[in-house]
């Protein structure tokens, strides 16, 4: 799996978002914080805003707020809203792969990582990772 700029970027986003809930988190301060470039940060919130994570609230005290609770939002849901597909075979979708020959039983090797990378990003929420960054 790779994971590009944006995803990073996304999933860190959405992660101190969380983490200041229930406050708004202005673009500019959430930038500044996970040092990602704003103009980057813009877009990237809006594909989250579209994709029904995040709710934007305008005005002096506006910001951005979770969609939904935290412990509803899962890492691959971020990852898809920016991303689209978890995985890809020279860019299309694992499911479209053919293969012939000796190298047929390939199909099955790619879908089987695509399952394990959603094994993991589907069942880990932005909840249990903010509980986990908070030191002790």
């Amino acid at each position: 799996m790779y994971v590009s700029a944006r995803t990073d970027y996304a999933v860190r986003a959405m992660l101190a978002i969380a983490a200041d809930h229930p406050h708004l988190v202005k673009a500019a301060a959430l930038a500044a914080a996970q040092d990602i470039p704003l103009s980057f940060l813009q877009g990237i919130l809006l594909d989250l805003r579209r994709a029904g994570l995040l709710h934007s609230h305008r005005g002096v005290d506006g910001g951005y707020s979770l969609a939904r609770p935290a412990e509803d939002i899962t890492v691959g849901d971020v990852v898809r809203s920016v991303g689209g597909a978890l995985t890809t075979v020279r860019g299309l979708p694992t499911t479209t792969t053919t293969y012939h020959g000796v190298a047929t039983g390939l199909k099955d090797v790619w879908l089987a990582v695509e399952e394990a990378i959603e094994g993991v990003v589907n069942h880990r929420t932005l909840a249990e990772l903010t509980v986990s960054a908070i030191p002790t």
